[in-house]
């Protein structure tokens, strides 16, 4: 690639006579003569002081921008947003979680376009901004590359954000008192990164890494230290290496990668939301992906990592054993990984792990492929007659395979935890949490909430939940979601009355509701669709524009 073509972007913006009021306003923010000769490159920072998740981003930021000044390119920092679930949970807040998510998609790809930049460094912390982020790159197609924040160290006892929502179940239960729970809320979040389990933001750093579009390392590294700083140095001089030899997003985010993507997530025992995200990712890139190369792919993969929420290890506990990169040599090693993926180093992913040394010997975290955790996939895509388009289980098997019981209603996340916490769900329901779609809440909010609240009133192993909605990454249990068609568009689930009897199958892959066809029309006849809970703003625009969770709540009109 030339020089002249290193810059094919900002030269429109800055070259020659007329583009003196251009370079005027560029003086001002930090240019100088030298600077309008170099490739421009936009360093996207979710930093907020809104969650700890990215309290720190901006100083990753900086280490980020100053090298790529060092490596002959032109920094410009800018921010885009970031929200809190962690803090939203359980809110209507919580409705603009996914929403966010589009947000940074839509102000990444306007900021970058506009102002001409020849590549994108981006960083994010939260779980939303990680696939909002990605989508920006596949859609500029222009070199780039993720940086992930890190993710925070333990609390006290090893605790986390789980630990607490958990804790508020055990409160109502009546077996931890308010001094037990306040201990707990103080001593949970010590500080910077993200959410500490194999939750969603941890999920999907390491889905972006394997993907290829992260430096080796980047996905398994804590928020503070000199680590993560040295992936942001990295990551900088990494990029001007892309833009000079022309390497684009959708040459690394091919169907490959994105199978590599996948099969990482399930070893590792990831967040369903994975499902929601590669799949919009993936559409972002122009890469056909479909729900049911989950099960493909899943059918395949053990589960080999023994990881919070449904397992006992810590992120931080897997970074101190090396991280995801042995878990991937022996991905690799095994069949299972496309070695010939290229990736943002410039090399393939076989040649990025090729010196990668395994886990010590003693480590208890990752398991081998002869005594796996799971034999096959956690992430179950379900269909039947409550869900023609598909759901997401995430069943590790400990809860069993097969859950059947009689459906408890609540039209809303918010009165099914007060019915929960109220004890009027009781050992052999299915809590039915629905209008919590895509279109009907909107937003998709997750339930961690109530799913916490059940495993906090020690009704795990025998109480399922089931929504149109969606969970976090640190929900577990026998917990379905995503189902689609949603209820708010006339979906089964909208049919669902107190009483009925639902079965979940983790081995056929079946949701069943054993209601007969004349019974299901009667109430179909007599259904009416909600009235839209807003009509004006961002959250109007969102459902007026999105589609279904089975193809990953794109907003798209086309």
């Amino acid at each position: 690639m030339t020089a002249a073509n290193e810059r094919s972007f900002s030269a429109t913006m800055v070259d020659g006579p007329t583009k003196a009021p251009s370079r005027a306003m560029l003086r001002a923010v930090g240019f100088g003569d030298e600077d309008f000769r170099k490739p421009q490159v936009g360093v996207a920072s979710t930093w907020s002081m809104v969650t700890p998740c990215n309290m720190h981003i901006n100083e990753l930021a900086a280490e980020a921008a100053q090298a790529i000044d060092e490596a002959g390119a032109k920094a410009v920092p800018f921010n885009t947003i970031t929200i809190s679930d962690g803090i939203a949970n359980g809110s209507e807040g919580m409705k603009y979680s996914l929403v966010s998510r589009e947000v940074i998609a839509d102000s990444i790809e306007t900021v970058v376009a506009c102002q001409g930049f020849d590549g994108v460094l981006a960083i994010g912390g939260c779980d939303k901004n990680m696939p909002g982020c990605l989508i920006a790159l596949a859609r500029l197609n222009r070199p780039a590359i993720f940086v992930y924040g890190g993710t925070i160290k333990p609390g006290a006892q090893r605790r986390d954000i789980v630990s607490v929502f958990e804790a508020v179940g055990a409160h109502a239960k009546g077996s931890l008192d308010e001094a037990g729970l306040l201990e707990i809320e103080r001593t949970a979040i010590p500080g910077p990164g993200s959410c500490g389990g194999m939750y969603t933001a941890n999920t999907m750093a390491s889905a972006i890494e394997a993907l290829g579009m992260s430096l080796p390392g980047s996905s398994a590294q804590e928020a503070v230290g000199p680590d993560k700083r040295a992936d942001c140095r990295a990551s900088g001089a990494a990029l001007r290496e892309l833009i000079r030899r022309g390497i684009t997003p959708r040459q690394i985010m091919t169907r490959e990668a994105f199978e590599n993507a996948i099969t990482v997530i399930v070893s590792l025992g990831g967040s369903t939301n994975a499902v929601l995200h590669l799949l919009a990712m993936a559409d972002a890139a122009g890469v056909p992906l479909d729900i049911d190369d989950f099960t493909t792919i899943g059918a395949r993969v053990p589960v080999l990592a023994d990881l919070k929420p449904s397992g006992h290890y810590l992120m931080s506990e897997l970074i101190a054993i090396g991280g995801i990169r042995p878990l991937m040599k022996r991905l690799l090693d095994a069949g299972l990984l496309h070695g010939d993926c290229l990736t943002v180093t410039g090399w393939t992913m076989a040649e990025n792990l090729a010196d990668c040394p395994d886990y010590p010997a003693e480590q208890q975290i990752i398991h081998p492929f002869s005594e796996p955790v799971k034999a096959s996939s956690h992430l179950r895509i379900l269909r039947g007659n409550l869900a023609a388009e598909g759901a997401v289980a995430k069943i590790s098997g400990k809860e069993g395979l097969r859950f059947s019981g009689q459906a408890k209603v609540y039209e809303s996340e918010e009165t099914a935890l007060a019915g929960i916490l109220g004890g009027e769900v009781v050992a052999g329901m299915v809590v039915v949490i629905r209008y919590e779609g895509p279109k009907g809440g909107p937003g998709m909010r997750e339930m961690l909430s109530p799913t916490s609240a059940i495993m906090g009133r020690g009704l795990g192993g025998q109480v399922a939940l089931i929504t149109d909605g969606r969970f976090s990454g640190g929900s577990h249990g026998f917990v379905v979601g995503h189902i689609a068609p949603e209820a708010a568009v006339g979906g089964t689930l909208a049919l669902v009355c107190d009483g009925d009897t639902i079965t979940i199958d983790a081995q056929t892959d079946r949701i069943t509701l054993s209601v007969d066809e004349q019974t299901l029309a009667q109430r179909r006849a007599q259904w009416q669709p909600p009235a839209p809970r807003y009509t004006r703003g961002v959250m109007a625009k969102y459902a007026a524009t999105v589609g279904s969770a089975a193809k990953g709540a794109i907003t798209d009109l086309f």
